[in-house]
């Protein structure tokens, strides 16, 4: 008896000495699996606004591959209009994935700095064709589609306007004359100034070298010329009601309650409900008066895109970010909290979108919007312009010589 007694002790302290070995090999083993990971360190551009956004799906995505890699990814605020010239002044000292604007991406493909998506069928699948079209360079696709709402339109206050006053920019001038409001746009800046040129006949674009452009906002012969435009920007400039102020401005004119009505885009949605409430109004751009017709005023339209660093050192691991962020998921997160437009198909789809004020006017105006696409010798050339007619033409200079000059800036080599 004694004898059994011993031997069962005995094998009950060698399976303990077992066990207690084999715990410690587990954990050892977790241990080497752990240190063996890849380290991945990834740094994220994107717009200072999108920060708690940007930060929700770092957190999601890290959480996903958390088997796969240990992440450290940081991210840092980078306007999305300047990013190509931040890059470009060092590739490889720039962000590995980064947002930015599809006017950019010519030059940041001719550049070098985006490699071909690999992928690229099925996110054409997924997307939007015109959010596809804005990221794509001569049939081949170098960036991931993020958002089909770079655009603009018109906000107004329920409270001073009927859905037949929207209509003509006369009639919105006059009502918020009435109510001792005003009528915001900024033609400070060329994006918003081709309103008025985008649908008379004239024209601006690339030309094949993908770099200068053609122009020809100072026709004098036509149905309408360049000098009618310029005229009825000046007898919109004269009116008590109108204000030329930035997109910064015309929402601080929105908070203190002066401005009544305005031009902008889906950014401003969120701010501007916040203080407008159910009174918030959005539609289409209305017509202008141009010689004796009504012209419907014009958009660029755009996307916002997710490029890669060709020069990342994690080059892969920088695509699956970029896949992420720009997920149907994702993309329904990012209009939840910022209320921008998705190109994903199916997040576009969704019953939340398609009752958005925004972007229903946004997709309203889109019958009369053209993808921008420019050479950056158009912009400084049209705000200078602009701000001349803003002021009620200080210059004093005979109208189509500004135009002649415009023109000769806008085409320049």
């Amino acid at each position: 008896m004694k004898k059994r007694i011993v031997i069962v002790m005995f094998l009950l302290t060698v399976l303990c000495i077992t066990a207690a070995s084999g715990c410690k090999r587990n954990e050892k083993e977790e241990n080497i699996s752990s240190n063996d990971l890849e380290t991945v360190e990834l740094l994220l551009w994107g717009a200072k606004e999108d920060e708690i956004l940007l930060n929700k799906i770092i957190q999601t995505f890290q959480q996903q591959y958390q088997e796969q890699a240990n992440f450290h990814i940081t991210f840092a605020a980078q306007g999305e209009t300047e990013c190509k010239d931040v890059i470009l002044g060092g590739l490889e000292e720039s962000a590995d994935v980064f947002t930015f604007a599809d006017d950019q991406l010519s030059a940041l493909a001719a550049a070098g700095a985006l490699n071909t998506v690999e992928n690229d069928d099925m996110i054409k699948q997924m997307n939007l064709s015109t959010a596809v079209e804005a990221a794509t360079v001569r049939n081949t696709l170098y960036a991931y589609p993020l958002t089909a709402d770079n655009g603009y339109f018109l906000y107004y206050n329920k409270r001073y306007f009927s859905d037949e006053d929207i209509q003509t920019l006369d009639r919105i001038l006059e009502v918020a004359a009435d109510n001792g409001g005003l009528f915001s746009m900024d033609w400070s800046s060329a994006w918003y100034v081709y309103s008025f040129f985008g649908n008379t006949g004239m024209e601006v674009g690339l030309n094949e070298d993908g770099i200068t452009n053609y122009c020809t906002w100072n026709r004098q012969d036509g149905d309408i010329c360049g000098v009618d435009v310029a005229q009825a920007m000046l007898n919109i400039a004269t009116q008590p009601a109108f204000s030329n102020r930035t997109d910064e401005e015309f929402l601080q004119g929105v908070r203190d309650g002066t401005v009544i009505a305005g031009v902008s885009g889906v950014w401003n949605a969120v701010a501007i409900e916040e203080i407008w409430g159910e009174d918030i109004g959005a539609a289409k751009l209305p017509t202008y008066t141009c010689g004796d017709r009504q012209i419907q005023m014009a958009s660029f339209s755009g996307c916002k895109l997710i490029g890669v660093n060709a020069y990342s050192k994690h080059y892969e691991w920088a695509c699956k970010l970029a896949e992420w962020i720009t997920n149907e998921q994702n993309q329904k997160l990012r209009f939840e909290l910022r209320e921008q437009g998705p190109s994903n198909i199916q997040a576009a789809s969704s019953v939340e979108v398609q009752q958005s004020p925004a972007i229903a006017a946004l997709l309203e105006q889109s019958k009369y919007s053209q993808l921008q696409r420019v050479g950056g010798k158009f912009w400084d050339p049209v705000t200078v312009f602009g701000e001349n007619m803003a002021s009620k033409n200080a210059t004093g200079e005979d109208l189509q010589k500004q135009l002649d000059k415009m023109v000769k800036g806008i085409i320049e080599r």
